[in-house]
């Protein structure tokens, strides 16, 4: 509604004038003698229905730019008026959509001015005269409609912009929601099986440092159930995850003395002076932690040995265990925690593999390209 009134307000003073310009010779061209055509006045009935109608075709110049280029050229021919040419040329140019019918329609109204006019000026007026009346609002029409059309098209690009960026905005968040929930998943799952282990620990006692193990057994448990909260409220309500550091690679002395106090033999060797990036450092952890916790579920008399050492390509995480017996009350996995490390090594362009060595036990094996990685982080 609001642009059907805009058009009305700026057609009104176009209609205006054309309908004044039929009967009234000062919006007429005073080189002939009444019309163009005929050497001789139309009846004033005739102008001012040639006035009226062009003013009518201006109201639908958009949608009908030869109407109104068909009244305007009668008008001319008949009265010598020239507004309404000038509007139906700008018409041509701006609402008409055929770039042949805009060159034939104004060959012919050019050469429907310059005809008269050059018999009346010659060429030196006619030429110029012409050339303004006729082409220029051709060109001008042409010019603000293809700005237009620019304008609407960076606008909805903008628009197109704005709705990808929030999109990618969105699925970085999802996406980092995801790994926050992975890891909170791989840290609760070790301290549940942890507090599995000490309850077994404690059942196998009989008693004996009952209060000790049931003190550790508490402090893992309240903290499990913190990382619980956290997890279910970056799944639920999005909410941030608390900020802290992830564990690496100085990390492995506190997560092996952990498995050590619940009896696992575990020997660990970290190549001095190694360097990777936290997001390896975090993989190498999170491949330990898993490997451990199936260790102690599988194979809790099992003699372990953690190595993490350079190679060619990157970092190498072997994690080995001599077999041993599965754990009293604890129940078989499903396998779930190895596709989780799997995944999260995948996702660092690094390789999984798990294999049962030929003097038994069990192995996990995974490559990490900490080299190009670093030399990326430099590098930026």
């Amino acid at each position: 509604m609001w642009h059907g009134r805009q058009h009305l307000v700026l057609a009104t003073p176009l209609v205006a004038t054309c309908v004044l310009a039929g009967i009234w010779d000062g919006f007429q061209s005073g080189l002939f003698n009444g019309s163009p055509i005929v050497d001789r006045p139309a009846p004033l009935v005739v102008d001012a229905t040639l006035g009226v109608a062009a003013g009518l075709a201006v109201l639908v110049r958009r949608d009908r730019p030869r109407l109104l280029y068909v009244t305007a050229l009668l008008s001319w021919g008949v009265t010598g008026a020239y507004p309404a040419l000038l509007i139906a040329q700008f018409a041509i140019g701006a609402h008409l959509r055929s770039g042949r019918q805009q060159i034939l329609l104004t060959a012919v109204m050019l050469a429907a001015v310059s005809g008269p006019l050059w018999m009346v000026s010659g060429g030196d007026g006619a030429v110029p005269v012409s050339f303004v009346l006729c082409v220029v609002p051709v060109l001008v029409g042409l010019y603000l409609t293809s700005r237009r059309e620019l304008m609407a098209n960076l606008r909805d690009r903008a628009r197109r912009n704005e709705r990808e960026e929030r999109l990618r905005i969105e699925q970085a968040r999802a996406e980092e929601r995801a790994q926050i929930a992975r890891d909170m998943h791989d840290v609760v799952t070790h301290r549940v099986s942890l507090m599995v282990l000490h309850a077994t620990a404690l059942e196998s006692t009989q008693g004996r440092d009952a209060v000790a193990i049931a003190s550790q057994i508490q402090s893992i448990g309240r903290a499990a159930l913190e990382e619980l909260r956290t997890l279910v409220g970056v799944l639920r309500d999005g909410a941030a995850a608390p900020l802290r550091p992830q564990p690496g690679l100085a990390d492995l002395d506190e997560l092996v003395a952990s498995s050590r106090a619940l009896g696992l033999t575990v020997e660990l060797a970290v190549e001095d002076g190694l360097r990777t990036p936290a997001l390896v450092e975090h993989a190498v952890y999170r491949v330990v932690q898993e490997a451990l916790t199936n260790v102690h579920k599988h194979a809790h008399d099992a003699r372990t040995v953690v190595s993490v050492r350079a190679v060619p390509d990157g970092v190498r995480v072997v994690v080995r265990d001599s077999g041993g017996s599965l754990a009293p009350t604890v129940a078989t996995g499903g396998g779930h925690g190895l596709l989780g490390i799997s995944e999260r090594v995948r996702l660092v362009g690094g390789t999984l593999r798990t294999h049962r060595p030929p003097g038994g036990g069990f192995e996990i094996c995974a490559d990490l390209p900490a080299a190009r990685l670093v030399e990326e982080e430099d590098g930026a």
